[in-house]
């Protein structure tokens, strides 16, 4: 059996309490330790709340310029400035002209003219002026002693009208000359009328009294 004194040397192994005193100051430590990280995560904290609004307007993206719109690009194009450079004024750069063509009009093509006489396609030329059968057969140059001749045919051809047309046959005019076309200048003129029935009832019957008397026999001359 050991005595004290061995029991004291065996134990010399043993890690030795600690005294109040010692832990006292091991918490005392541990408490500076803790409000030390305390402290610095509060710093830590207040730097990033102070930085975070910086940081939020430096991450926004900037905002791109609109591109430049063709009429945009027009309109500048079109103006005239003055540069004056030391003095020395330059012209403003000048824009190119430009023309409007405009089509004509065509010239309208001119209608051909009636022909005289009724015989061409352009329609008869018919009488429009005045007068009297007298003032017509003195006009064709008739004698006077024949105007009673001339109306006693020229009343039975046309009843004195210009203008009278045979439907199915084309005579025309005061003596109904056929064809129409046969009278120098209208045939619906009255005195062209008078003046080529004049020659006709002469060379024909041999004066106007012949011409009336073959009249009468057989309703035509």
């Amino acid at each position: 059996m050991n005595s004290r004194n061995d029991l004291t040397i065996e134990r010399e192994d043993v890690l030795p309490v600690p005294s109040p005193a010692a832990l006292s100051a091991r918490r005392s430590t541990r408490r500076h330790r803790v409000a030390g990280f305390v402290a610095g995560l509060a710093v830590v904290g207040f730097a990033a709340a102070m930085v975070a609004p910086t940081g939020v307007a430096l991450a926004e993206p900037v905002a791109e310029t609109a591109p430049e719109s063709v009429y945009s690009a027009a309109l500048g194009d079109t103006q005239n400035l003055t540069v004056t450079v030391e003095g020395a004024a330059i012209a403003p750069v000048a824009r190119g002209a430009f023309t409007v063509y405009v089509t004509p009009k065509p010239t309208p093509t001119p209608e051909p003219a009636a022909s005289r006489g009724g015989g061409g396609g352009g329609g008869p030329l018919f009488y429009t002026g005045g007068g009297a059968p007298a003032e017509w057969m003195a006009a064709a140059g008739i004698a006077e002693s024949d105007w009673g001749y001339v109306d006693y045919i020229v009343s039975r051809e046309s009843g004195w009208n210009p203008n009278a047309t045979n439907s199915s046959s084309g005579a025309c005019g005061l003596v109904q000359a056929l064809p129409c076309s046969k009278v120098p200048g209208n045939g619906y003129d009255p005195v062209d009328n008078l003046r080529w029935a004049n020659d006709y009832a002469t060379g024909r019957y041999g004066s106007w009294a012949g011409a009336q008397a073959f009249w009468s026999n057989n309703h035509w001359w």
